[in-house]
């Protein structure tokens, strides 16, 4: 059983900026996705990251003002956020999978198995 906890959320002006945590149970996984759900709307994928040869995959919404990164040590993953716009208003989760991201599928949240609780974003004036 593999656990994710999110943290980071919280009210931030348009522009602004905030670092969602996502620290795992395991040292050992795959790929590691970040999803939100507007309120009224459903879940898209954000971005993801396979630890194995660090690569990235970004929405097109999500490109240029987010970021992946990870702490090994920490088992931590983290998404940077920056330049933050009302329509990013959000709960936002990470879910993880042992098996590597796969470009064409990795925004589908089907294909992971683990979620945490999720964090809460706000974007607004």
């Amino acid at each position: 059983e593999v656990t994710l906890v999110e943290s980071g959320g919280g009210l931030v002006q348009p522009g602004g900026s905030l670092r969602l945590s996502c620290v795992l149970s395991t040292y050992s996984y795959g790929c590691i996705g970040w999803f939100r759900q507007p309120p009224g709307k459903e879940r898209e994928g954000v971005a993801a990251i396979y630890p194995g040869d660090n690569s990235t995959f970004y929405s097109d919404s999500a490109k240029g003002r987010f970021t992946l990164s990870r702490d090994n040590a920490k088992n931590t993953v983290y998404l940077q956020m920056n330049s933050l716009k009302p329509e990013d208003t959000g709960l936002y989760y990470c879910a993880a999978d042992f098996a590597r991201c796969s470009p064409w599928l990795w925004a589908r949240g089907a294909g992971y198995p683990y979620w945490g609780q999720g964090t809460q974003v706000t974007v607004s004036s």
